[in-house]
């Protein structure tokens, strides 16, 4: 039985991450947010979204202790940065996109797809000149 609990928090965590994510992204937009706190929450938001980590999933261990720290640590960064009558109303925003469906961006979605792109070719081509 105490398993069960102890999997409903991670679960109820995760949601809190997620919906916490989305407030982000919606703060992101509203005028009322600083710049710097606009570009602190979407770094945030695109490092939780991104496929690539910092360390990657497959390093035993660390792999994923990075998202379990760098991404719950970011939000609470973000969400201290943005001023708390902007974050109830993107709360309540959010809440209502929940219920009537997610939207969806393919033009910011593109943008991040060929930033990863253009940064692996970057790389890529450093480790090239590196090796050859």
């Amino acid at each position: 039985m105490k398993q069960i609990k102890w999997i409903d928090k991670i679960k109820a965590m995760a949601r809190e991450i997620k919906r916490n994510v989305f407030v982000l992204y919606l703060a992101y937009k509203d005028p009322r947010v600083s710049w710097y706190a606009k570009l602190f929450a979407v770094g945030v938001v695109a490092y939780a979204f991104s496929p690539i980590d910092l360390i990657p999933d497959f390093i035993p261990v660390l792999g994923y202790l990075d998202d379990l720290i760098i991404v719950p640590l970011g939000i609470t960064i973000a969400l201290k940065l943005i001023p708390q009558d902007v974050i109830r109303d993107c709360r309540d925003k959010a809440e209502e996109i929940r219920k009537n469906g997610k939207p969806t961006n393919w033009i910011t979605g593109g943008l991040f797809i060929i930033v990863w792109i253009v940064f692996a070719v970057w790389i890529g081509s450093i480790c090239y000149k590196l090796f050859v």
